[in-house]
């Protein structure tokens, strides 16, 4: 199988940094390895406390016994999803940033079975599917409100499905 140009490059650019940050919680970003390379997201169940129906990256904070952000990673998509670890070609990582809650989170990218079968985890996510990564490219963000504490602030989204 010829591999998209698309996936060469992010094997080809992506690395994991030298200097290691421990992050508060990180976040899987699968990306299925295929001619046309999807990208595997979660909406939030609405009973959650944080973030209900949320669209996101499978992921969640930092455990105590976690010994690494791609731990982290690796198994709240594994708790959220059902996804096996060692189905994931690890790729690399994208710099740190900060949630909305002020945590640190630690992207992780990686590359996953077209294929894969994948089960939301209820309690956690009530929906898994899987956007074009060339769609999430070439989409230009629309701003969406949300209120926050009397005001109004606006974030880039994208209209997906």
């Amino acid at each position: 199988m010829e591999e998209h140009l698309l996936t060469q490059k992010l094997q080809q650019r992506l690395r994991f940094s030298t200097r290691i940050q421990e992050a508060q919680a990180a976040v899987l970003i699968a990306i299925t390895n295929e001619n046309d390379p999807k990208v595997l997201l979660t909406r939030r169940s609405i009973h959650m406390n944080n973030h209900a129906g949320e669209v996101s990256f499978p992921g969640g904070k930092r455990d105590p016994s976690d010994t690494s952000n791609i731990v982290v990673a690796l198994r709240e998509a594994q708790e959220e999803t059902a996804l096996n670890p060692f189905d994931v070609q690890l790729l690399g990582d994208l710099p740190m940033q900060r949630a909305r809650s002020g945590l640190s989170v630690k992207p992780i990218v990686g590359l996953i079975p077209p294929e894969v079968t994948l089960i939301p985890q209820p309690t956690e996510i009530d929906r898994i599917f899987f956007v074009p990564l060339q769609q999430l490219i070439e989409t230009r963000p629309t701003p969406y409100e949300v209120k926050y504490a009397h005001q109004s602030l606006y974030f880039p989204s994208l209209q997906i499905d």
